[in-house]
């Protein structure tokens, strides 16, 4: 069956502990269709203490840095970005890409910390993500286009995004929730 895309999330550094009351998934929980870890409020406490730094979340700059440098790299490597969606905590999107959706994760997460670095909204002593994410197929129209609703519409409300000021990359137009055409390709 043929890949149409990938739904890819991934979250920012310490803010989806494992077992927390939405669920998670480890090692031991991470083969589609098995449930979640349960709640463990012993496991988040343990799970916070030992972090390097405070959680990470994107505030209004943050999250422009992201979301511009998720659809730069999109088009430069001629992925097809369907959809789009930087919160807080985590980001979604839908890319189709002839790479695995390990490498596409990689690295939307790597040129995403590289700029928000450059663009002096992050220190070099913070790590940004939290290991790996979420890399779902996306084997069908159906689910193609469920993905793209969810991201888009499920959400909430777009947030904020403001251009770090004297930021050099900074565009006229500010991103927005919705997709942009770019490059079609795989």
């Amino acid at each position: 069956m043929p890949i149409l895309g990938y739904l890819i999330t991934f979250h920012t550094y310490g803010t989806w502990l494992h077992g927390r009351e939405e669920g998670s998934v480890d090692e031991d929980h991470a083969i589609p269709g098995t449930p979640y870890l349960p709640a463990n409020p012993a496991r988040v406490a343990r799970e916070y203490a030992a972090l390097k730094h405070p959680p990470v979340e994107l505030d209004a700059e943050r999250r422009f840095v992201v979301d511009a440098t998720i659809r730069e790299v999109c088009e430069y490597r001629r992925w097809r970005l369907a959809a789009i969606h930087v919160r807080t905590s985590h980001v979604h999107s839908v890319v189709a890409a002839a790479h695995s959706p390990e490498r596409v994760m990689n690295d939307l997460k790597g040129y995403s910390t590289r700029r928000l670095r450059e663009s002096g909204v992050l220190s070099h002593e913070i790590e940004p993500w939290s290991y790996h994410g979420s890399t779902r197929y996306l084997n069908t129209e159906n689910s193609f286009a469920r993905a793209v609703a969810y991201v888009l519409h499920e959400q909430g409300a777009a947030l904020e995004m403001q251009c770090p000021a004297g930021w050099k990359r900074c565009r006229a137009q500010t991103p927005s929730n919705e997709p942009r055409p770019s490059r079609s390709g795989a």
